[in-house]
């Protein structure tokens, strides 16, 4: 299980880039952040994800 924004998630094996798919958020306006350290956006199909992890996502919305 891994955690994301406080919420239990079972993507353990799977990798960051599988996450945000599964979740519909455009991987162009998020920051994503695993234990603590940010996650380049070059890396999220690369950065597996492992049981205990957290995972903090912060997705950029514009206004006025």
């Amino acid at each position: 299980m891994i955690t994301v924004n406080g919420t239990k998630q079972d993507f353990t094996g799977k990798t960051v880039a599988e996450y945000l798919d599964f979740a519909r958020y455009d991987k162009k306006r998020v920051a994503v952040e695993q234990n603590g350290r940010i996650v380049p956006r070059a890396k999220y199909e690369e950065t597996a994800l492992y049981n205990g992890d957290s995972l903090e996502i912060v997705r950029f919305v514009g206004g006025g």
